[in-house]
């Protein structure tokens, strides 16, 4: 136990070093565009000075002084992210040496070491057909590195995925205009787009919600030769199948949900990005943030 925990503890140690490299050099002020705050607030007034907007003049001010005085406002910055990740059976899948639930945790690095470079919250939820966990926002490094080790090391009462409750639980606690991401590999029954069409729009309408589709190389591009066992990681149910067959009709089935989800994302107006286990996913949220520039 004490052997794994240093592990941990080094693998969280890991994963600040590289997205802190990552926020300070690649990202920049990209994140800080990409993601706006809630509007201005009057921050104080001015003297006037030859150049300044003259439809910032207060009035009532010059008027009192018998001297131009000008509004000025700031931007409301800080903001509120939540990351809801899924902790189901699935995120322990790992064709190669990476699970994804090690590439959900590193996704969640880097957008929580952005936050806290530009003093914003971050938060997380942490469901499987419930909500396992909730870590509620804060800010400063000792928060994000407690969030890296809750995603790795935490272990969900259920196996199975269903994300209709973490999403009502997240309208329920955030304040609009909060910055949701929603990770998983939005595979499973739980995932129908009948099934979380209405929480997700309502979502769309009251936060900035992004889908991140974290994928396995398999599910990507499943090589099955011969004849293949496979162990449901959520039910724990074994079937035996046909290589070729089970390829063609899971990228069948696949792409089908997939152009589904695609079409909901689509008609609520949401950004998304794929990111497959063993691909650079660092380059894949670089082009969501250049996406968001204005």
């Amino acid at each position: 136990m004490e052997e794994r925990l240093r592990e941990i503890l080094k693998e969280v140690r890991e994963i600040e070093i590289e997205s802190k490299k990552v926020v300070n050099t690649l990202f920049g002020g990209e994140y800080k565009s990409s993601f706006k705050g809630r509007g201005v607030e009057f921050h104080e007034v001015r003297d006037y000075f030859p150049g300044d907007d003259i439809r910032t003049i207060d009035w009532n001010v010059t008027a009192r002084m018998n001297h131009p005085f000008v509004k000025r406002f700031i931007e409301e910055r800080e903001l509120t992210i939540l990351i809801i990740a899924d902790c189901s059976g699935s995120g322990e899948f790992g064709s190669r040496k990476e699970q994804k639930k090690d590439l959900i945790a590193r996704i969640s690095a880097l957008f929580s070491f952005s936050a806290i470079k530009n003093n914003d919250k971050v938060g997380l939820i942490l469901f499987s057909d419930k909500v396992e966990h909730y870590l509620p926002p804060r800010k400063g490094r000792a928060h994000t590195l407690h969030l890296i080790r809750d995603i790795l090391v935490f272990s969900p009462e259920s196996r199975e995925t269903d994300p209709v409750p973490a999403m009502e639980f997240s309208i329920n606690i955030l304040p609009h205009g909060a910055i949701v991401l929603l990770v998983s590999d939005f595979i499973g029954r739980g995932f129908g787009v009948e099934h979380i069409r209405m929480p997700l729009s309502l979502m769309a309408k009251k936060f900035d919600l992004i889908p991140l589709i974290v994928r396995d190389p398999f599910e990507v591009n499943p090589d099955l030769p011969g004849r293949i066992m496979l162990k449901d990681a959520e039910s724990g149910e074994i079937q035996m199948f046909k290589g070729r067959e089970l390829k063609g009709k899971f990228i069948e089935i696949r792409d089908a949900r997939d152009e589904k989800l695609h079409r909901l994302f689509n008609i609520n107006g949401l950004d998304r990005i794929h990111i497959t286990s063993g691909e650079d996913y660092i380059a894949a949220i670089h082009r969501l943030f250049q996406r968001r520039l204005p």
